[in-house]
């Protein structure tokens, strides 16, 4: 199909979403975000999790309202859902009870379509995603490929103009992902899909390479398009092309780059932002920071590692690669450098230690990167029992962030603490102390 004549299906101007918060700051997800969409491509929306991509599919799907800014569809404001759209989720969510020819016609009967008519075209869209003969069996009887076939047939028996998927093949394993990824480039290509375009969430890169005529890098706290990248390969893309492999390659340079977004011609790339006792931190464990810094050590990286290369030897996805990373990184043990992770000499001298050195190790690095871990240390030699609440903390985090990050966050600190032993948490109390011997070093 080519992308460059079609209409435009939907236009996003400025769009801004926020959350009302107890406290007096909104939480915001989305900022000033800008998108358009024409008739004729397959557009992908990378990112991080908790970029809001899939807040920003919902608003166009028109389930939700953004707090400021436009949508519109087809040229009009769009206020709510409308039968031009379709939507496939992440979950299959079937209903149990029904068969797969009733799950598909749901949408139909919501239309008021004729029984006849919609099951001539719950028949037609079974047998086009290759279901041909499951019609009366139920989703308890389906494997999860199968079962996501039936949710892609309930989204296409509808004709909608535009296909909007969220995550579509990430509850599957490797094998049925991409058959289906296969399955639906190859009804794509071949035009006997019933759309107009399709726009689909993804956090995994080749995926969207794989895929995509263009892609939307997002960038996140809040969530804006901080990239666009036309994909210029035709149909099949071969991944072992080195033209492919090295696309994918850029793209995990530009999810790593600490600026936030490409900076214009003669002008300086913001410097990455400062780290203090609010930042979010990923609850990742520190028997995977050190298995993977000595993964990165050993032959055949040496040192650093080409990060699509790491991903696939530890068949890992770049959304749960990047965080182990990023980790790395806030602790100055590892460095990002263009898509590849390189290890600092402090990461080299902690990996060459042994286990009582590699403690203390990180915990000088906590005590000077980690300004949370800093913070709750520096409480505990203040008082007089060298007890404090975690509390305290948990509600100064969610006054920046979501009361889940604010958990995620608070979970790393404790766990990266205990580690280093630079304090302990007791689980029933909820609270930060120091054991005696912790207590008899600071004094």
């Amino acid at each position: 199909m080519d992308a460059t004549t079609g209409d435009t299906l939907i236009e996003v101007r400025g769009c801004r979403q926020s959350y009302h918060k107890d406290t007096n700051a909104d939480l915001l997800v989305l900022d000033d975000v800008e998108l358009s969409l024409r008739e004729g491509e397959i557009v992908g929306l990378l990112g991080r999790s908790g970029s809001g991509k899939s807040t920003l599919l919902r608003i166009i799907a028109g389930l939700l309202r953004p707090t400021a800014g436009e949508v519109n569809w087809r040229g009009q404001p769009l206020t709510g859902p409308v039968p031009g759209i379709a939507m496939v989720f992440q979950s299959f969510a079937l209903f149990p009870w029904l068969t797969v020819a009733e799950n598909v016609e749901l949408g139909l009967e919501a239309q008021g379509v004729a029984r006849a008519e919609r099951e001539k075209r719950a028949e037609e869209a079974i047998d086009l995603i290759g279901l041909g003969g499951y019609e009366s069996a139920y989703p308890k009887e389906l494997s999860g490929g199968m079962r996501q076939r039936v949710g892609l047939a309930r989204a296409l028996v509808v004709h909608p103009d535009l296909l909007l998927m969220d995550e579509p093949f990430s509850a599957l394993d490797v094998l049925t992902a991409e058959t289906l990824r296969t399955d639906l480039i190859d009804l794509w290509s071949e035009r006997r899909l019933p759309l107009k375009s399709i726009l689909m969430v993804t956090h995994n890169i080749e995926e969207a390479v794989l895929l995509c005529d263009r892609i939307l890098v997002f960038s996140s706290n809040p969530g804006r398009v901080a990239h666009e990248l036309r994909v210029p390969f035709s149909h099949p893309r071969n991944r072992l092309d080195p033209a492919f492999r090295q696309m994918v390659d850029d793209i995990y340079a530009v999810m790593t780059r600490r600026a936030p977004s490409l900076a214009s011609p003669g002008t300086i790339a913001a410097p990455p932002p400062e780290v203090t006792t609010t930042t979010k931190l990923h609850a990742v464990s520190t028997n995977v920071l050190a298995g993977l810094m000595e993964t990165v050590a050993a032959p055949p990286y040496d040192g650093r590692a080409d990060l699509p290369a790491l991903a696939a030897a530890l068949q890992l996805e770049a959304d749960e690669l990047l965080p182990f990373g990023e980790t790395l990184q806030l602790l100055h043990f590892a460095e990002f450098e263009e898509g590849d992770l390189r290890l600092t000499e402090e990461g080299r001298v902690f990996v060459q230690a042994d286990t009582d050195d590699r403690k203390q190790h990180f915990a000088t690095a906590l005590r000077q990167y980690v300004p949370l871990a800093a913070a709750i240390r520096r409480t505990l030699d203040e008082r007089w029992n060298h007890r404090a609440s975690s509390v305290r903390f948990l509600d100064e985090l969610e006054d920046h962030m979501s009361p889940e990050y604010a958990e995620e966050t608070l979970h790393a600190v404790i766990s990266w603490g205990r580690y280093a032993e630079l304090y302990a948490y007791d689980e029933e109390a909820a609270q930060f102390f120091l054991e005696a011997d912790a207590v008899d070093a600071s004094g």
